[in-house]
């Protein structure tokens, strides 16, 4: 937490929320990032040119945002096994859990949907647990 900036995270979040309310009213979908992949690989789906236009702005949005001063971690104190297995449970995850944080705790919280806050609270739980465990041993 020493790098907390409440402002750049209260904007952050103010325009996920829009962006997520206006995905929602203008094509009815819901925002949910493990939806819109899992979509886009769907040999015989109807609809893959939004989806791939959608996960195109979520790769370049970081590369416009460079010049407005926002950067990436330049490095992850991780081993790559450990990245390509924390990949793969998040995905399980998503699986079971019928979507991700990003579809559950911001579109389905958002619409008051009781399905989505227990899978949020769920998902933190997970989290906060990790988090102790690999403090621990770390």
């Amino acid at each position: 937490m020493t790098n907390f900036t409440p402002l750049d995270a209260l904007l952050g979040g103010a325009i996920l929320g829009v962006a997520a309310l206006l995905f929602l009213l203008l094509n009815g979908r819901i925002a949910g990032i493990s939806s819109i992949v899992s979509g886009s690989f769907k040999p015989f789906s109807n609809q893959p040119q939004w989806r791939w236009c959608f996960l195109l702005g979520l790769i370049s949005a970081p590369i416009i945002a460079l010049p407005l001063g926002y950067h990436l971690p330049s490095e992850i104190d991780l081993s790559w096994s450990l990245i390509i297995i924390g990949g793969f449970l998040v995905g399980f995850g998503s699986y079971l859990g019928s979507g991700c944080t990003s579809g559950h705790g911001i579109c389905g919280i958002g619409r008051l949907s009781t399905r989505s806050i227990i899978a949020t609270i769920i998902f933190m739980l997970v989290a906060i647990i990790t988090v102790f465990i690999t403090q621990l041993l770390g």
